[in-house]
């Protein structure tokens, strides 16, 4: 089935559609009728309806089986009058004989009901409604009240129902300003210092200043990037402008319309325009202080043109969730299907303290994103253990992709300690990279919810989730891994990684306005924390992980320089004389080096393999070093750019320590920068003997081994390397001790 990944969940549906002859004719439209469910000890109540004698509603209330504990379901018609509220109507049903419906089985029609008063006494008024038994499968369940949510107004229920988002079209607008003619300056008392500025949306853009010689006719081409959504509803707005000073006066501008300009696919160039320069509205002292326009005859040449070649990044290139290009003709076969079961979470906190001291509540809800689709799930009301169990789908192009799943707290349901302006706080996030996963293994696995605060880190509970990736062709699931991640434009034509942060910075604000722009809105806090907004940010901690990760990648080759050292040393005189066999033996057979190279690979990989991940990777405090936080660097790592501290010495302290760091690491790539210099000296006679001793010796060298057999010659370097220690001597060898007195261009640094 659809939901075979979940539990399934039972509900009593109830769809109120319509209510005919409430009002008689001769009487007047006042009322507010309104329909009240009732089952058991919960009520519903739908939204006012209209003031006439036919309201309609169209809501659909849903009950979970487990909390209906009556045989009856009562229903009333009411009306709002300025008295209270009078019952028009009343309907009983039985629960037991809600018929039960399964998909894909078409929805139950709606029929109409005669009511009774409170008497028993049929009345005129009749109403229009659907009971069934479903699950969460049920095509009425994204859009049903739920009794979880029964304490919730009309008003604020929407923000309670689940949602799937999709993300607009992402384009690269590219400006290629080239030139400009006829310019008119305004300040003519000096050389004119002209740039264009570019301006879409909230994002500007500049060149540099012309160093042409002709100032009427300054020249650039000069690439200014922006990121657009589709449908194109900001306009481009260049001017022309001359730095005066430290002002900037406005020569011409022009505004273009995206909907006009070249979608290219490849890296073709696009033909260049003229576009008109309009000089801006100058007030006209002489003609009664009106504003006119005065005569301009100036141009700017261009190259504009929107880009669908590129993958236009929203997250971090190692969180990736998608690498298709814009435009649909570029995009790959699919090559499978993931599928994300939202099972439940336990041991969550309370989010929201009460000011009136009465304790605390969570309102969770799960937010998951992979590609272009962002799935949202119902908020459970007051739950620190909140069910889910929804499920969604994916089609997938690439495996080497992730996808994040968050748990965040809704803030619109804080009752009257309702803070205007609040923010969904976040829970807990996870993420899970498709290529560790098996095909077709359905993996159910709690993943626990850690964030770090201001206070250290925080274990805010488990997400329990069950997700399975299934490849429809195997055959084309390994071809994937042989070609490039991104598209070809982004290696025929690059971007710095400078252009690709600040465009990937452009596209999460887009992205938060349009999403923000939904019903319910998915909100700029929730967006910006799914595709890590800030993760460039500077973090003394981020750095120490990365440097220990280092550590850790190398380790393997630490162990084989232990290894060496202990068959140099002699402390295992049998796995030396083994070794030295095994080397002789490469010698005088060197045609199996290759192959006992792969042999050896092969059986570390067939060893390694009893020891295999046996469940997706979570958030590892270890790994983000997090243990070791003091309270000094949780706050630096949440300080804003600009800083908000206002005390001096812990800025000072900030500062000091920073140099101190950004002095290691610069210590550590000068010294890998002077080893390579002196590697390159060897041959560029920057020290004239020892380039002249290295010649000679390669010229020695070189008659010696046509001379003396290879094999002799690999025997002998064998034996050298792997002499006793008594035949060794503590002082560095010859070739170090040369290696360290050649030249480097440190000389020539200031």
């Amino acid at each position: 089935s659809a939901f075979d990944m979940v539990e399934p969940m039972e509900f009593l549906y109830i769809r109120i559609v319509k209510a005919k002859d409430l009002i008689e004719v001769n009487d007047d439209c006042t009322c507010d009728p309104y329909v009240e469910v009732r089952v058991g000890n919960y009520k519903a109540i739908t939204k006012t309806g209209e003031k006439l004698p036919n309201p309609e509603w169209n809501q659909v209330f849903a009950f979970s089986k487990e909390r209906v504990h009556t045989f009856f379901i009562e229903i009333f018609l009411k009306t709002k009058v300025h008295e209270g509220d009078g019952v028009k109507g009343r309907l009983i049903l039985d629960v037991n004989e809600a018929p039960k419906r399964v998909p894909p089985d078409s929805p139950l029609a709606p029929q109409w009901y005669k009511l009774e008063d409170l008497g028993g006494v049929c009345v005129k008024p009749e109403l229009m409604l659907a009971v069934w038994m479903g699950t969460q499968a049920d095509e009425a369940f994204t859009e049903a009240w739920h009794l979880d949510a029964v304490g919730v107004s009309c008003d604020e229920i929407v923000n309670t129902k689940s949602k799937v988002y999709m993300s607009p079209k992402l384009w690269y607008l590219r400006v290629n300003v080239i030139q400009a003619q006829n310019l008119e300056m305004v300040s003519k008392n000096k050389r004119p210092e002209v740039f264009v500025k570019a301006v879409f949306g909230e994002t500007t853009a500049k060149t540099k200043i012309s160093t042409s010689r002709n100032v009427l006719s300054p020249l650039w081409n000069e690439d200014l990037m922006f990121v657009a959504a589709e449908p194109f509803d900001s306009l481009l707005t260049l001017t022309v402008e001359n730095k005066v000073g430290n002002n900037e006066e406005v020569i011409g501008k022009c505004v273009i319309h995206l909907g006009k300009l070249e979608r290219r696919l490849g890296n073709k160039p696009v033909d260049s325009r003229w576009f008109t320069l309009e000089r801006p509205v100058v007030e006209d002292g002489k003609k009664n202080g009106k504003e006119t326009p005065a005569l301009f005859n100036s141009k700017l040449q261009l190259r504009a043109s929107l880009d669908g070649g590129y993958h236009v990044l929203d997250e971090t290139s190692h969180n990736s969730s998608d690498m298709r290009p814009t435009v649909r003709q570029l995009w790959k076969q699919e090559i499978g299907v993931l599928e994300l079961g939202i099972l439940n979470a336990t041991g969550l906190p309370q989010m929201k303290i009460m000011k009136n001291g009465q304790g605390g509540r969570t309102d969770a809800y799960c937010v998951a994103k992979y590609g272009q689709k962002w799935v949202r799930t119902r908020t459970i009301i007051d739950s620190s253990s909140p069910q889910w169990n929804e499920q969604y789908t994916w089609e997938v192009f690439d495996p080497c992709t992730v996808i994040t799943v968050g748990v965040f707290d809704n803030c619109h349901f804080q009752g009257p300690d309702n803070v205007k302006g609040a923010k969904d706080s976040r829970i807990g996030k996870v993420r899970i990279r498709l290529s560790t996963l098996e095909t077709d293994r359905i993996y159910t696995y709690s993943f626990p919810l850690l964030v770090l605060e201001t206070q250290g880190l925080k274990k805010m509970g488990d997400l329990q989730l069950a997700i399975r990736f299934s490849c429809s062709s195997f055959f084309n699931l390994l071809q994937v891994y042989t070609q490039p991640i991104l598209p070809k434009m982004h290696y025929s034509h690059p971007l710095s990684l400078y252009q690709q942060e600040c465009l990937r910075h452009q596209a999460t604000q887009l992205l938060s306005l349009r999403l923000g722009r939904s019903e319910p809105p998915l909100r700029m806090e929730i967006v910006k924390d799914m595709l890590d907004y800030d993760s460039r940010n500077w973090s003394k901690r981020r750095t120490t992980a990365n440097s220990q990760r280092i550590k850790a990648a190398l380790s393997g080759v630490g162990f084989l320089f232990q290894f060496l050292e202990t068959l140099c040393s002699w402390k295992r005189p049998v796995i030396t004389v083994l070794v030295h066999l095994f080397l002789f033996f490469l010698i005088f057979y060197p045609q199996f080096i290759i192959s006992s190279i792969c042999f050896n690979l092969s059986v570390i990989g067939l060893w390694n393999y009893r020891a295999r991940p046996r469940n997706p990777p979570h958030m590892d405090p270890q790994l983000s070093n997090v243990h070791k936080l003091i309270q000094e660097d949780l706050e630096e790592e949440f300080d804003g750019i600009p800083t908000t501290c206002k005390n001096n010495d812990t800025l000072k302290f900030r500062y000091n320590r920073l140099r101190v760091i950004a002095g290691k690491m610069q210590i550590l790539l000068g010294d890998l920068a002077t080893q390579l210099e002196r590697l390159q000296s060897l041959l560029s006679w920057r020290d004239p003997r020892a380039t002249a001793m290295f010649v000679c010796f390669c010229v020695v060298s070189g008659i010696v081994l046509s001379v003396i057999p290879l094999r002799i010659t690999y025997m002998g370097f064998v034996v050298y390397f792997l002499r006793h220690p008594k035949f060794r001597s503590k002082l560095p060898s010859v070739p170090v001790n040369f290696l360290r007195r050649l030249p480097a261009k440190t000389d020539s640094l200031l």
